[in-house]
């Protein structure tokens, strides 16, 4: 553990490490319950960090960057900043706007990824561990009821990060979370990912309108750029003329998970071929945007200084659809009084 610098109104921050006995190693802040490094080694046993970041707090509260944070009340999108819920209308700030329609993004301008948790280390019979705790008030950017929400971080000796969230309400309330790191599994500092192969095990997507917003369709991948049901290299297909990679800027969709219930499915895989390092993701949630670091563009200093490209980064983000509060066809994502939300993910490390 170490400090990791001031927040503006918010204090001091801390940095904490996990560590397993082959010397896979874990940075996380209580700022943000931000994933800030993870070093993982290569075919020759070569350690690199794989998710990009910043060195300081005060970098991740001045970026609109989500590297490597939780998301919440609610990850991704919701229309117009606006939902209904038992009879009542909700307004969220308006913090996103592509395609010139406003929309409430990643839980507005002072989201999960902008406070300060509650940490305490951990030791688990699966490995070290920090559970990182935090208390949303009713009202809070516009959402109702008081949530107490949990993420606990797992490092096990397979070298796979599990992130076990749990929250519980006192009013009816959406909630959607998730973890918004971007990986490159060369290092990094390697430059883009189009290299990096992608099987992605969902059959279906929701299309989305030129806000990125989901239409409310659930359509298939087959015949279009999105399918990866096979392994595609990311780059391989993503400036195609095709009417979703165009309005996203290259890939920025919930896909629809193949998986059939709560338990762990094996959602995705990533192979970066010259480290040969492997990516293996599993999760009970029924969707995960496949974004390709389209925004990304060079403009500010990351880690060591390193000023991230464009598609320098990807992320594999688990969670329900996005605007679900407004879209009834979608998977509910309401908690209610007396229900426990439970979600876990697994990140998995291997190389080949």
């Amino acid at each position: 553990m170490t400090t990791f610098g001031t927040v503006p109104l918010l204090g001091s921050t801390t940095l904490h490490f996990l560590e397993n006995s082959k010397g896979v190693r874990a940075g996380i802040t209580d700022y943000g319950a931000t994933l800030v490094s993870l070093q993982v080694p290569d075919r020759q046993g070569r350690f690199a960090d794989v998710v990009l970041g910043f060195d300081a707090a005060s970098n991740y509260a001045t970026h609109p960057s989500y590297f490597g944070s939780v998301i919440g009340r609610f990850a991704n999108r919701i229309a117009s900043g606006r939902f209904t819920l038992e009879g009542r209308t909700y307004e969220l700030a308006t913090n996103n706007s592509p395609g010139a329609l406003p929309c409430h993004l990643h839980g507005g301008l002072r989201g999960f990824d902008k406070r300060i948790w509650q940490a305490e280390p951990l030791a688990t019979a699966d490995g070290p561990a920090l559970r990182l705790s935090l208390r949303s008030p009713d009202g809070d950017e516009g959402y109702p009821g008081n949530l107490d929400v949990t993420v606990t971080y797992t490092l096990r000796e397979d070298n796979a990060l599990r992130l076990d969230y749990a929250a519980v309400t006192d009013r009816p309330t959406p909630l959607n979370l998730t973890n918004h790191s971007y990986f490159n599994l060369a290092g990094h500092d390697a430059g883009d990912v189009l290299g990096h192969i992608l099987t992605l095990n969902a059959s279906r997507y929701t299309p989305v309108n030129r806000g990125l917003i989901p239409t409310g369709a659930i359509a298939p991948v087959a015949g279009t750029p999105l399918d990866f049901r096979t392994p595609h290299p990311i780059g391989e297909r993503i400036d195609l003329p095709d009417e979703q990679l165009r309005v996203a800027g290259g890939y920025d969709h919930n896909f629809v998970l193949d998986s059939t219930g709560d338990s762990l499915f094996a959602a995705a895989t990533v192979l970066e071929p010259h480290s040969g390092r492997v990516l293996e993701l599993a999760t009970t949630e029924p969707g995960a945007q496949f974004y390709s670091g389209n925004f990304l563009a060079g403009a500010f200093s990351g880690k060591n200084g390193c000023a991230y490209p464009r598609r320098g980064g990807f992320c594999l983000e688990t969670q329900h659809f996005p605007d679900s509060p407004n879209q009834p066809g979608f998977p509910s994502t309401i908690l209610r009084p007396g229900q426990q939300f439970r979600s876990s993910t697994v990140f998995r490390f291997s190389t080949q």
